[in-house]
């Protein structure tokens, strides 16, 4: 714009030349102002730039001079740290010597006294040395020879004194232990109470005229054939009046016959698809009433948590016997006992509940085994999942196994307590006579034994032994050598009470 307005002058001042000069005077003195303008800005910038550095340059000095101060305060603490810890160590040392020092001083101390114990005990030995000598001399008796008379003439009184002492204890143990357990197993017999005679699973099937039995036979014995196959049990139709024999190792299948046979003469219809007919249902409804059974003793129990097979194998004991016992309600019995007494004794009453319950629960099992009946119902009860201490128990109530636990022991005084009732269990005259004979045949076997008598239907066993063989001391080892015999060989319910009776007479005649 305003090289415009010089060029324009100079045009109107007329000449090319002039305005040349002009126009070149315009441009120097442009330049010149804006090189001024230039290094004027330049110098302010200049300023500032070096205002802004020596700003910063301080900045940094003080940060500097901060960290600088800072660390020399953390030196210092650190160098005071040191300087304690050295003072510390210095005082430890210190009280290290002085009890190096100590402890030096004692040692010198013991040394002088063991040198001089040593020299006393020398004495000592010497003067002990003529003294044995001068006992010897004067006893005609070497020091050997002596302290073996002492050590056997101490031996023998301590032997004395200690059978004495044990023999206290244990009579004191005895009684004590006798009387609670006494107390004990009388409470719970008391508590529990139930039938003395049970009904046994029966085995004969009573009709009303003998005219039934000729239908029950049928064309050519057709009817009794049918009913012997579809039920596995031997019918017997005899000469017997009014009555038909059932003839089976298996109780539920005899119950199964008889429910059948029973059904069948009620009904009238007797021909051999009626029979099976009647037999499948049969079976099926006796099914359903043992698990039946089962639970309802459990429940009346107040066992809960049983493996459904075991619940069945518990309402199987309703058809099951033992010696004539109704196994089911000698387990119930036995449960109701063993909860009594565990709670006596302040163990676990469901656990020995349990455990009662389920002991006899190997003799009804599904499939025939050689194992005893105790060993295969603890491994059915291992195999459905029951507690140690209830396998332990059922395995152990026979002593096959050696017990474990508490509750073992407790379920085979209760197994015998069950047995052992008045009636509870009934025997054959003839075995019951032979196990009499036996026990007396038994104990007549020991020399100086001159009468046994077995008497309380063979529970207590009494023998006479002569009083110039067998002496006092050994009254009480005969009776365990008894007692030991009779377990070892014999089989009995309940237990035999062993009593030797040793009797001195002296006799003089008057003239």
């Amino acid at each position: 714009m305003t090289l415009t307005i010089i060029i324009g002058i100079a045009a109107l001042m007329g000449g090319a030349g002039a305005a040349y000069l002009f126009l070149k005077k315009g441009i120097d003195a442009d330049r010149a102002r804006i090189i001024a303008e230039a290094e004027g800005e330049g110098e302010r910038i200049k300023k500032e730039k070096l205002i802004q550095a020596k700003e910063k340059f301080l900045q940094l000095k003080a940060e500097h001079e901060k960290a600088v101060l800072e660390k020399d305060r953390k030196i210092g603490e650190a160098e005071g740290r040191v300087k304690q810890k050295e003072n510390t160590l210095n005082q430890k040392l210190a009280e290290v010597n002085k009890r190096d020092q100590k402890i030096d001083s004692i040692r010198q101390n013991l040394e002088r006294q063991l040198e001089v114990s040593e020299k006393k005990q020398s004495e000592l030995d010497a003067l002990h040395a003529k003294q044995v000598k001068q006992l010897e001399s004067l006893s005609n008796t070497s020091a050997a020879d002596a302290k073996e008379q002492l050590k056997e003439v101490l031996i023998s009184e301590a032997k004395t004194e200690a059978m004495g002492r044990i023999k206290d204890i244990v009579d004191d143990a005895k009684i004590n232990a006798s009387r609670d357990a006494k107390k004990i197993v009388i409470e719970t017999i008391q508590r529990i109470a139930t039938e003395q005679a049970v009904e046994n699973s029966v085995s004969v099937f009573n009709i009303e005229n003998d005219d039934v039995k000729g239908r029950i036979i049928g064309r050519e014995g057709r009817n009794i054939r049918a009913l012997e196959a579809a039920t596995g049990v031997e019918i017997i139709v005899d000469d017997t009046p009014e009555a038909i024999i059932l003839s089976c190792f298996d109780p539920i299948r005899r119950e199964i016959a008889r429910l059948s046979l029973h059904q069948l003469v009620t009904d009238g219809r007797i021909h051999p698809a009626r029979i099976e007919e009647v037999v499948a249902k049969t079976q099926k409804r006796l099914e359903e009433e043992i698990v039946e059974t089962g639970k309802r003793t459990c429940i009346d129990l107040n066992v809960h948590g049983l493996h459904p097979e075991l619940i069945r194998m518990i309402g199987r004991m309703k058809y099951r016997s033992s010696y004539g016992q109704n196994l089911l309600k000698h387990s119930r019995e036995v449960a109701n006992l063993c909860a009594t007494m565990a709670a006596e004794l302040g163990l676990n009453a469901k656990v020995a509940k349990r455990a009662g319950l389920l002991h006899d629960i190997g003799k009804v099992p599904d499939e025939e085994s050689e194992l005893p009946h105790a060993l295969l119902g603890m491994k059915i009860a291992e195999k459905y999942n029951e507690k140690p201490d209830v396998c332990n128990a059922i395995g152990a109530h026979h002593d096959e196994i050696e017990m474990t636990t508490l509750i073992s022991p407790i379920v085979q005084v209760c197994d015998a307590i069950s047995g052992a009732r008045p009636g509870a269990r009934r025997e054959i005259v003839e075995a019951y006579i032979q196990r009499i004979k036996d026990l007396e045949n038994l104990a007549m076997g020991y020399d100086g034994v001159t009468k046994a008598f077995a008497i309380q239907a063979g529970r207590e066993l009494r023998v006479l032994v002569e009083s110039d063989k067998i002496k006092d001391g050994d009254v009480e080892n005969l009776a365990f050598q008894i007692s030991e015999k009779i377990q070892d060989e014999m089989t009995y319910p309940g237990q035999v009470k062993i009593t030797v009776i040793r009797e001195t007479r002296a006799q003089a005649v008057a003239r």
